[in-house]
């Protein structure tokens, strides 16, 4: 048995994300000890191996959980894809290396900025969620997005990180004063009409994706500031419980 603190050394995942996760049903911990502490076995450290998998696949707690509880659920599958993503990005890492060797001993000469391209990334992680999108909110989305060009996904996603950068403008106020959850419904209505349903439980499910550690908390404090998806996260769940 592993504690909180020792699972967190070992996975790179915050004590607050395994906490969290413990909470909400996707990674219980497989008893607690006398004192109170949160002990993990190896089956919670297997399970938690397919978290952050499909965390880098960018799915949702909330799909994750239905993902790893479904009895269709195929291990053998998974790991495959998990062996894939990360050739795909040693390839790419070893690029970025033979670049920057190139850069310290000849110079910028080529302008050549294929090492950067994440196109191959990108491209198996939408199949690797395809092939798990099993969800009525995945379809949905799958539906709306459907005959979208890039450039027009892209203006969808500017707009969405729009929203977000409001949110840090205001995040030294309560989260839930009315400008905060003016923002939250503003949040939601977009959501609805460019992604999905959002729901008031798929809302609070973005809610705690937002403040997990992750990409998508990263890409929320890099747009509004530090502190910005936790500040969301909170005023989103201020927003469900009214």
């Amino acid at each position: 048995m592993m504690t909180v603190h020792e699972v967190s050394q070992i996975s790179g995942a915050s004590i607050r994300a395994l906490h969290h996760y413990d909470r909400i049903g996707l990674l219980p911990a497989a008893q607690i000890s006398d004192a109170g502490y949160r002990l993990y076995d190896d089956a919670a450290l297997e399970r938690l191996q397919y978290i952050m998998l499909y965390k880098e696949l960018e799915f949702s707690l909330k799909e994750i959980r239905e993902i790893l509880d479904s009895p269709d659920f195929d291990r053998n599958r998974a790991l495959e894809q998990q062996i894939h993503l990360m050739e795909l990005r040693k390839n790419r890492l070893q690029d970025l290396i033979d670049l920057a060797r190139e850069i310290k001993e000849i110079g910028v000469n080529n302008m050549s900025f294929d090492a950067f391209d994440k196109r191959k990334i990108d491209e198996y992680s939408a199949k690797a969620r395809e092939s798990w999108g099993h969800t009525d909110a995945y379809r949905e989305y799958e539906r709306k997005s459907d005959g979208r060009s890039k450039a027009e996904q892209r203006t969808i996603n500017v707009k969405l990180m729009k929203i977000f950068a409001e949110f840090g403008e205001i995040k030294e106020q309560q989260p839930d004063d009315r400008e905060a959850q003016s923002l939250v419904k503003k949040l939601r209505e977009f959501i609805t009409e460019n992604y999905y349903n959002c729901t008031e439980e798929i809302l609070m499910s973005l809610g705690e994706m937002y403040a997990a550690e992750g990409e998508f908390k990263t890409g929320i404090d890099k747009t509004g500031g530090e502190g910005t998806a936790e500040f969301v996260s909170e005023a989103i769940r201020k927003y469900v419980e009214k």
